[in-house]
């Protein structure tokens, strides 16, 4: 268990920080962007990266608050390099916006992190009709990672360094639907549950990875993909949480264990900066870490080659329609 910080193969535990899986690591003429880069566990990849000398473009729905944490970043660090892009990820039009206006800076793109995400909301429809937590942690990320894999793949060749794909799932993933994802049934609200869709958009996360991985391998293009499961972290990202709403003993309960027993953020950012930068990565594509450690996912469906195909095809439609 993280709490006793054993230590895996890979020299790290849950216990390690974002700071210390990028030790000596120098991000210095790499370009990433990171999305919900301005709350949770976005703050210190954010941070961290721009610490490692790394180019960050924060991709935010809130431009405002990006603005803010460029700001608070450049007093701890004069030298870091930031840039704040609008994006919802909800909303394809958004998506396609983002991709169109960062391919028009002819910036590069060596690292893109699929950080952001909603967990537990209420029942209700992207703009493009598509149920919230499946447009936003999957549909978005997914569009997202399709527009701008050709400037990586560019990236990529021109300056024959690895490109390094991200997606931030969860163990969350094991709530999902029996059948991992119900492709048939994304949109239906009589058989809603908020926890297995939000479930079913982790397995999703972690699919996405997989079938990218393999057909990034199969052209022989130099860019992994791989997901992870960052923590139980103590973020704002329960806040749709029925259970602790208005339950003053919850909220009690939730703040005494916090310390105890939830990671803090500069552990939470641990995994995912871990799999962008650490070298112990290098060539590792379509796998699922934990802990800055490989692992494996904890259910059929999200272990499903198969599964993950029928995806891949469900998700190209999905983004075409529009």
């Amino acid at each position: 268990m993280w709490i006793f910080g054993w230590k895996g193969p890979s020299g790290f535990s849950a216990r390690s920080t974002a700071e210390e899986v990028t030790e000596g690591i120098d991000a210095t003429g790499l370009t990433a962007i990171v999305t919900g880069a301005t709350s949770g566990i976005g703050v210190d990849t954010t941070r961290v990266l721009a610490l490692r000398g790394a180019h960050v473009v924060m991709a935010v729905r809130n431009v405002e608050a990006g603005k803010k944490l460029k700001e608070s970043i450049l007093n701890e660090i004069p030298s870091a390099k930031i840039d704040v892009m609008q994006l919802e990820l909800s909303s394809m039009a958004s998506v396609r916006k983002f991709a169109s206006e960062y391919i028009a800076s002819c910036l590069p793109l060596n690292i893109l992190i699929n950080n952001a995400g909603i967990m537990a909301p209420p029942f209700s429809l992207s703009p493009d009709g598509i149920e919230l937590q499946f447009a936003t942690n999957h549909v978005g990320h997914f569009l997202l990672t399709h527009l701008l894999l050709d400037t990586m793949k560019k990236t990529a060749r021109e300056s024959n360094r690895e490109g390094r794909i991200v997606l931030v799932s969860s163990d969350g993933h094991k709530f999902a639907y029996n059948e991992g994802i119900r492709l048939d049934k994304i949109n239906n609200e009589a058989e809603y549950n908020c926890y297995r869709a939000y479930g079913q958009s982790k397995v999703a996360n972690i699919l996405h990875a997989k079938e990218l991985a393999r057909r990034l391998k199969e052209e022989g293009v130099n860019i992994t993909a791989n997901s992870l499961h960052p923590g139980e972290i103590a973020t704002n990202l329960a806040r749709n949480n029925g259970l602790l709403n208005g339950n003053i003993y919850a909220h009690q309960c939730l703040d005494s264990i916090k310390l105890s027993m939830l990671r803090r953020v500069i552990q939470g950012a641990a995994t995912q900066l871990y799999v962008a930068l650490h070298p112990q990565v290098k060539g590792v594509s379509g796998e699922f870490f934990k802990d800055s450690n490989l692992s494996k996912p904890g259910t059929a469906p999200a272990q499903d080659e198969e599964l993950a195909k029928q995806l891949w095809d469900f998700s190209m439609k999905m983004i075409k329609k529009q």
